[in-house]
């Protein structure tokens, strides 16, 4: 069922076919000789998109002066195009072209079609519960606009634009601050994995030799006694000095993430070998960023000699192996949950604490485009086991651990608070946007 419902328009409106018409004029019918052929997009509008054309382009459709042009499939996200340019040139026959008539001027609906509500129209009447939504010209036409016949569309136009032009101004600033924002982030994080954020700590909590509460090298001999016993681990490539990014403290250890945690990937869904009990799995779609979202668990078989390989309990990591590679949260739950193989599992030696400080550094990684030298394929990334195993990580102790998990709940609490503001003004700006349309109308 399509997931948009009609806007409620209280003021005077007629339909947009009475007062617009098709172009269909080819490059062939006029004998157009190289023309140039123009694409849209939902910011730049028409423009020359770069990419190759057909090399037959003779039923390619010729732009007229102040004609609208845009993809039945891409015009739910705003993508379409006037040409007040004068450009010369055409597009493809797989778009719908489009000029106004009797009355309606081309700014003022290129300007409807661009605010909230001609895009709510646009995706009412094109979304029509398919598989793929799209706006022909014959939906073009049910679209609702302002009764032209009684309104002054210049006034109206220069009303528009004026604040219009404000609000762009203050969403600009707003975007500039969320990209400070994003950058405060990887800064504190960044400070985390050096051990800045507890350097006073550390003043008056000194290393203790062989107390893994207060020196890293005695938590990992701890490590890797319990490690002892899991005959699968591999032995990974010691960490050079080349790969040492900045110094840590003292006290603290370079490892790798296999050396401190065991992983696996979860299992793979196959209607016809599957076999067991129906159970809830998370896939990578299921996981966030330091949560889940459970609204739409679906279900495999999964047989009772499985469920232990293929199942997260409380305190467990999980990764996404693909889509947004790095995307992780820790399993807080009192019960175990199942997973699927995009999806990897890290479960932490004698660590408490580990998991959390360990999501933090993959958010770090992600955000900073640091975790590329973890990634393999070309196009389409992954974060393979291997080389999950093989990322490096900055070992605290376990006491500093807790203090770093306490500084950094607070600091990034305060960064969230203020991305939610800033999420607030936006909302509000496309309300006063809306209401002012609505006011002018």
């Amino acid at each position: 069922m399509s997931q948009w419902k009609k806007v409620k328009i209280d003021f005077k409106t007629i339909k947009l076919g009475d007062y617009i018409e098709p172009i269909k004029t080819t490059v062939s019918e006029i004998n157009m000789k190289n023309p140039v052929v123009y694409g849209v997009t939902n910011k730049e509008g028409i423009v020359q998109t770069g990419k190759p054309a057909s090399k037959d382009i003779s039923n390619y459709i010729v732009l007229e002066e102040n004609s609208f042009a845009f993809n039945p499939y891409r015009i739910n996200v705003g993508s379409i195009g006037i040409n007040d340019k004068n450009l010369t040139g055409c597009v493809s026959p797989a778009y719908v072209v489009f000029k106004t008539k009797n009355g309606l001027l081309p700014k003022f609906l290129f300007f409807y079609l661009k605010s909230d509500y001609g895009n709510h129209l646009i995706n009412w009447y094109g979304n029509r519960g398919g598989v793929r939504n799209a706006l022909r010209y014959s939906d073009l036409c049910n679209i609702d606009i302002p009764d032209i016949r009684n309104i002054n569309q210049e006034l109206l136009l220069q009303k528009f634009s004026l604040v219009s032009e404000n609000i762009n101004q203050i969403t600009q600033e707003l975007e500039t601050q969320k990209k400070y924002l994003k950058q405060l982030r990887q800064n504190i994080l960044q400070d985390a994995i050096e051990g800045k954020l507890t350097a006073d700590w550390r003043k008056s909590h000194p290393v203790i030799k062989g107390d893994p509460d207060y020196d890293a090298d005695a938590l990992f001999e701890k490590i890797q006694k319990e490690k002892a016993s899991d005959k699968k681990q591999k032995e990974l490539s010691p960490i050079t000095d080349e790969e040492k990014h900045f110094e840590i403290p003292e006290g603290w250890r370079w490892v790798r993430l296999g050396e401190i945690s065991e992983s696996c990937l979860g299992k793979m869904l196959d209607g016809i070998k599957n076999q067991g009990i129906n159970r809830k799995y998370l896939r990578n779609l299921n996981v966030r960023w330091f949560a889940f979202d459970l609204t739409d668990l679906l279900e495999m078989k999964i047989k009772d000699e499985e469920l232990d390989r293929c199942s997260a309990k409380k305190g467990d990591l999980l990764i996404c192996e693909g889509g947004y590679p790095g995307r992780s949260a820790i399993w807080n739950e009192d019960y175990n949950i199942y997973f699927q193989k995009a999806v990897h599992r890290v479960r932490f030696f004698l660590m408490p604490d580990m998991p959390y400080l360990f999501n933090m550094y993959l958010f770090y990684l992600s955000e900073s485009d640091k975790i590329e030298e973890y990634l393999t394929g070309e196009g389409i990334r992954h974060l393979t086991g291997v080389k999950l195993k093989e990322m490096k990580y900055s070992l605290p102790p376990l006491a500093e651990q807790s203090e770093i998990v306490h500084i950094l709940s607070v600091l990034l609490a305060k960064v969230d608070k203020l991305e939610s503001q800033i999420s607030r003004t936006r909302n509000i700006c496309k309300t006063i946007n809306a209401k002012h349309i609505k006011r002018c109308i």
